[in-house]
């Protein structure tokens, strides 16, 4: 058996990986709680899955981004494919947990074995994400779903973050003027892969759209794949126009990846790089708080005192880890 594994962890990897939802949610729960024994279980999930595409879905509040990943389900659904949406909810000020909102616009949904939806409180974390999200999508990458779709609740441009989890990042703007769009330059676009201009019956949607295409043609987006110009959409997301086509470009942007394994590669490579920094990070903080037998206060005190600085006292926390 392998490393790690044990028969209760072999048990769950082939539960998941013959999509036993009922475990997945379970199993997602205690990965939102912090539970520490799982790391020997998401260490095997991770090494069976990454069978699935992942798309990511962000941009502005307000954009409609809920409705059009309502939208996208329906019609990966429509296509025969089956998709999991994890949505990461906007956190209730009184419990910390998920306000629930994205599951309660995607009803149509419930009773169909081909979708699973989940949300996941972002606890304020900056980037839009749940802090458990990367291991919520280990979890999730190891089942059947031809389609794991995240949206963010969208937070500006901390948001950047959904690059590192998702394969394919579709950013949503809202009709806007000229000034607007040159603010957005600033910020968040440069992440995109597909643009999407939503509520395209707004008088602006046009201009908006003629602008983002203008910005992309003349080199003034830079994408990370120079190969790779990001298309416009334009979409009604409460009546569906245009969804289709989106997941026509979904469906393009993931055949040229197919064509230049190269900048595939590179991705995976920034994916796992950006993950293991995550993980790190975590296993830093735990080492920082736990401190049970106080033999970090002296070496705090030290440094208040002069006697050590901060730069040395985090080189000896580096080696202790």
């Amino acid at each position: 058996m392998k490393r790690n594994s044990s028969p209760n962890v072999e048990a769950t990897v082939r539960a998941l990986s013959l999509g036993d939802v009922r475990r997945c949610a379970r199993l997602i729960s205690l990965v939102e709680r912090g539970e520490a024994d799982l790391v020997p279980l998401l260490q095997r999930l991770y090494r069976a899955g990454g069978r699935g595409r992942t798309v990511g879905v962000t941009g502005p509040p307000g954009a409609g981004k809920s409705t059009l990943v309502n939208k996208l389900v329906a019609v990966w659904r429509r296509r025969g494919l089956s998709v999991a949406v994890l949505a990461i909810d906007p956190s209730s000020p009184f419990s910390g947990g998920a306000i629930l909102g994205d599951r309660l616009r995607m009803m149509e949904h419930a009773c169909d074995d081909g979708v699973f939806i989940r949300s996941m409180a972002s606890r304020g974390h900056l980037g839009g994400l749940a802090k458990a999200a990367g291991d919520a999508l280990i979890v999730l990458n190891a089942m059947p779903w031809d389609i794991v779709l995240i949206e963010t609740v969208g937070v500006g441009q901390n948001e950047t973050e959904i690059m590192r989890h998702a394969q394919v990042v579709i950013l949503v703007q809202t009709p806007m003027g000229g000034d607007n769009i040159q603010a957005a330059k600033a910020g968040i676009i440069e992440i995109a892969d597909i643009f999407v201009v939503n509520k395209s019956d707004h008088p602006l949607a046009d201009q908006t759209v003629r602008q983002l295409e203008e910005m992309v043609s003349l080199g003034n987006c830079v994408h990370p794949d120079r190969t790779w110009l990001q298309p416009v959409v334009k979409t009604q997301a409460t009546n569906g126009d245009g969804v289709g086509a989106l997941v026509d470009q979904v469906e393009r942007r993931y055949a040229h990846l197919a064509a230049h394994p190269e900048v595939l590669r590179l991705q995976d490579r920034e994916r796992a790089r950006h993950r293991i920094g995550e993980i790190f990070q975590d296993l830093l903080n735990q080492r920082m708080h736990s401190n049970d037998e106080g033999w970090l206060d002296d070496l705090i005190d030290s440094v208040v005192a002069r006697e050590s600085d901060p730069y040395a006292l985090a080189r000896t926390l580096l080696a202790r880890l």
